[in-house]
């Protein structure tokens, strides 16, 4: 029989301390690790980051300085050039219109005086009538075409809008936008001159008779009425739309020569426009007998 006070078989053999100490072993030697020897602190460590050099900086700064005198020196130039052709009477124009595609000046805001800015807008709004006219034109004549009118009045339809488009800025707007713009007497009458032209081509074009010009080859009444009587419904209707593209074009243009005749002569730019021509006459036949 056991003893009274026999050791419990469950308790430890010995009472081992784990952070005990003996003998100056550390308590990691029980674990079988042997302890990492100590870094030493390196307060000095340097980072590796590249970094320009004083020369680097000192180049680029004389690479800097370079570029700035450089567009100095054009600016300079550019002015200087500006303002020999404004002595010399030469206007740069920057073409702005229209805003996604430029290919012509156009800044009635900032360029004609203000009491003739509406009726220099009016100007622009028959010139773009006259495309839209000779545009619709196309389609017109197209749809003909398609019924069985040939292909010549398209091929002179074509004719019309890309040489009338650009004709009619050239001949008549550009002198008119210019006379405004510097009151020049003779420029008035080049676009009186012209604008004339334009005048009865688009009220010809309205009835576009079978004379001078292909009949057909011109969405007037005429060949509207022609188109329908040959049972060519939707070809009918385009002319007849073309028709009134005409009309609308006369009436606006008759409006504005009227109202720009009106300020000619109210303002004294005929008598102005006579001296103007007398003088080149005399200079020219002043120059033959030299």
């Amino acid at each position: 029989m056991a003893g009274r006070y026999d050791r419990n078989p469950y308790d430890d053999e010995e009472d081992v301390n784990p952070f005990a100490n003996d003998g100056g072993v550390p308590p990691t030697s029980n674990l079988g690790l042997s302890p990492l020897p100590p870094e030493p602190a390196d307060f000095h460590a340097t980072v590796d980051i590249p970094l320009n050099t004083e020369k680097d900086l000192k180049r680029r700064e004389k690479e800097l300085q370079a570029r700035e005198a450089e567009l100095d020196k054009r600016e300079k130039e550019l002015k200087r050039r500006e303002e020999a052709a404004a002595r010399a009477g030469i206007i740069i124009e920057e073409k702005n219109w229209p805003p996604f595609f430029p290919i012509i000046h156009h800044d009635v805001a900032n360029e004609i005086p203000v009491h003739l800015q509406r009726l220099q807008y009016y100007a622009f709004a028959s010139l773009l009538g006259l495309a839209g006219s000779l545009f619709w034109n196309i389609i017109a004549v197209t749809a003909a075409w398609i019924e069985g009118e040939g292909v010549k009045i398209w091929l002179l339809s074509i004719i019309y809008f890309i040489s009338g488009v650009p004709g009619a800025y050239i001949l008549w707007y550009r002198p008119l936008y210019h006379a405004m713009r510097t009151d020049s007497a003779l420029n008035y009458g080049r676009f009186f001159l012209f604008y004339l032209l334009h005048l009865g081509f688009v009220i010809y074009s309205a009835v576009a008779p079978p004379i001078i010009f292909e009949g057909k080859s011109l969405a007037g009444i005429l060949p509207a009425i022609d188109i329908l009587s040959e049972h060519a419904i939707i070809a009918g209707i385009f002319y007849f739309i073309g028709f009134g593209l005409f009309t609308v074009e006369s009436l606006l243009s008759i409006w504005v020569i009227q109202q720009v005749y009106i300020y000619f002569r109210g303002s004294g730019k005929a008598t102005e426009m006579k001296r103007e021509a007398t003088h080149s006459v005399m200079r020219a036949a002043i120059s033959s007998n030299i």
